[in-house]
């Protein structure tokens, strides 16, 4: 039962150890960035997606007085996806990618564009008939 006790409290804290290299590594700043000020008054956020896997393990060895072989691993990957863009009280997602190679996929690029396009001239629309 000790020798069992033992084995736990080591991969315990090999695990423990492991993890907090991890919390080290990764905080809410990996994934939305610190905001970048531009001297035009643009605000740029970066946005980034972070991904991670761990594996522990351990056993014992030796014939005499058993001894804890153990080890673990991490990786961490930050990956970029967008800038949020303030400009003048308006976000804007600017996504880093690679550009559209299809069609389908260029027109659902656009969406965003044309939505924003839509909106300014429905609120022009609105601001024309309200000065009549």
């Amino acid at each position: 039962m000790e020798n069992n006790e033992r084995k736990n409290n080591s991969l315990t804290e090999l695990m423990e150890a492991s993890m907090s290299k991890i919390r080290d590594m990764v905080d809410s700043n990996t994934i939305i960035g610190e905001p970048i000020q531009t001297p035009d008054g643009v605000t740029l956020i970066p946005v980034s997606r972070l991904s991670f896997g761990f594996g522990c393990g351990g056993g014992d060895y030796g014939k005499q007085a058993p001894k804890f072989g153990g080890a673990s691993t991490a990786g961490v990957k930050v990956e970029p996806v967008a800038f949020l863009v303030v400009k003048d009280g308006v976000t804007r997602v600017m996504p880093v990618a690679l550009p559209a190679v299809g069609t389908v996929d260029r027109v659902i690029d656009l969406v965003p564009q044309v939505m924003d396009r839509v909106e300014n001239f429905i609120d022009k629309k609105k601001a024309a008939k309200e000065t009549f």
